[in-house]
């Protein structure tokens, strides 16, 4: 007999018997697997712990970028994790493949980010699995709001909040049209639909004006770009979040260190590789005088 709350240490037979008991039981609910097992979905506070009326500011050390260029979507993140005011890495990873036709750009906690980014990647896979077809996109969004939702108790207490965009490609979408699409987050859960860009974090406040501009004024407007143009927008909007926002950081020359970018089209989820960054970078900077 295997104790329930142990979900993640079952035996092969084990795990076999209580994902065929799920998937008859729970319709490919990932989640509602998890609690039948009595698996922690999240964090309880201590009593002693509760607020008192006060008002809370979320912080939110980082910044990350989604664009709707002309095949599909770019999403775009630094790679600083901050503590306070302490630089702890200058290689994390904050945009995150979900599944063939999805990714996730974090911003606030990482430990409770990369947690939620696990739980939607796993709730994905499960779903397939057990009801032999893929999760719609409704039911996507959805099962990542439920997640961002139980993680409201941290969110209060100001060190575990997690604001994220969800980019994904609809295939249903016909072959002459552009599928991407962005979704924005809020700390209770609500997604919101972005039309071009979307940003979130620390930094977003120095660059999302600059969008807005580009996409109704610019010479070529967001949604025309060609990948090129697009990486060569987003690595110059991030080195200007990375001027203003100590929390973000843009190319590092020393180190050669990258933002990370992928593009969502309806090929799948790739990342955009160093050498083509470096190419980009090259064009994105002024001509010196």
């Amino acid at each position: 007999m295997h104790d329930k709350g142990d979900f993640l240490n079952l035996s092969g037979a084990e795990h076999q018997e209580l994902a065929l008991h799920g998937a008859i039981n729970h319709k490919g609910d990932f989640l509602n697997l998890l609690k039948h097992a009595n698996y922690p979905l999240k964090i309880e506070l201590p009593p002693e712990t509760t607020l008192h009326g006060t008002d809370v500011e979320i912080a939110h050390s980082t910044t990350v970028v989604a664009v709707l260029y002309r095949e599909g979507i770019m999403i775009a993140g630094d790679r600083r994790a901050t503590a306070g005011t302490s630089v702890i890495y200058d290689r994390a990873e904050k945009v995150l493949q979900i599944d063939r036709h999805s990714a996730l750009a974090i911003s606030g906690s990482p430990a409770m980010a990369y947690e939620i980014a696990r739980m939607l990647e796993h709730s994905f896979q499960y779903f397939r699995r057990s009801q032999l077809q893929e999760l719609s996109l409704e039911g996507k969004l959805r099962m990542l709001s439920r997640l961002i939702r139980e993680n409201l108790s941290m969110a209060l207490q100001g060190i575990g909040g997690v604001i994220p965009i969800f980019a994904l490609y609809d295939l249903n979408t016909d072959d002459d049209e552009n599928g991407g699409k962005i979704f924005f987050y809020d700390a209770l859960g609500a997604h919101f639909e972005n039309v071009d860009f979307a940003t979130t974090g620390s930094g977003s406040i120095w660059i999302r004006g600059v969008l807005r501009y580009i996409s109704r004024f610019g010479d070529t407007p967001l949604h025309e770009m060609d990948q090129r143009q697009v990486v060569i927008t987003i690595l110059r909007l991030l080195d200007i979040a990375s001027e203003y926002d100590a929390a973000t950081s843009g190319y590092n020359a020393k180190v050669k260190i990258f933002p990370t970018l992928k593009t969502v089209t309806r090929t799948g989820v790739n990342t955009v590789s160093d050498d083509d960054l470096a190419a980009w970078y090259a064009e994105a900077q002024p001509e010196q005088v």
